[in-house]
């Protein structure tokens, strides 16, 4: 995973729980997957389609 091995994912891990806490994770994990998804929604857009353009 990105050229890292488990020792040093365990130590971010940890080092994230530690700064955030372990309620807080989650809702920082689901945050960004709302926002990823967004992203990957607009990226795939025609690029004239626009949700804020009035409908005729």
């Amino acid at each position: 995973m990105f050229g890292l091995g488990w020792t040093e994912v365990a130590i971010i891990a940890l080092v994230a729980i530690l700064i955030f806490g372990p309620k807080k994770i989650p809702e920082l994990g689901s945050t960004l997957g709302k926002t990823l998804r967004g992203f990957k929604d607009e990226m795939n857009k025609p690029l004239g389609e626009s949700d804020d353009e009035p409908q005729e």
